[in-house]
């Protein structure tokens, strides 16, 4: 089983502007701190959020506190640490601290690539998508990046 918990709207917001959302059901559950549901409401629910099987989970504030990350990413981390599941993120700061901590963490990038690996999504189509995360989206991502993940799903071919 494939749990992971989201730590920002990030990959949900990135994800959404390239009509993807859909691929987080390569994970068997998503957790979803109470905290990052109110800064993904506050921001916007994206559509098709409705339609992604997630759980609301509840995190103990001090647990969860890291003063070099907002509220949500501290959950977050918190709640992959504690369950030691993988972190949804793309924010850099968020990744290193998580990564730091021996947490397996997945932006958007990885999510395609989960994704491609599961067999929902295939090679082509999995490339195409993580082009558009360059082109499409408001997630920053050099073409070294892209590229490399497009190697990546060739390898697996």
């Amino acid at each position: 089983m494939t749990l992971a918990a989201v730590s920002d709207s990030g990959p949900l917001i990135h994800l959404a502007e390239i009509d993807s959302l859909e691929l987080l059901s390569a994970f068997d559950t998503l957790l979803v701190p109470e905290t990052v549901y109110a800064e993904i409401e506050a921001g916007g629910v994206p559509s098709g959020l409705a339609d992604v099987s997630y759980e609301l989970v509840d995190v103990d504030g001090e647990a969860s506190a890291k003063e070099e990350l907002d509220a949500g990413e501290s959950a977050a981390i918190a709640v992959a640490a504690e369950r030691d599941i993988v972190l949804l993120t793309d924010d850099l700061a968020a990744r290193r601290f998580a990564s730091d901590g021996g947490i397996e963490v997945h932006g958007s990038i990885g999510v395609i690539a989960l994704a491609h690996g599961r067999g929902r999504l295939d090679a082509d189509e999995a490339a195409a998508r993580m082009r558009a995360l360059q082109r499409e989206t408001s997630l920053f991502v050099t073409e070294a990046v892209i590229e490399r993940g497009i190697e990546l799903l060739n390898e697996e071919r």
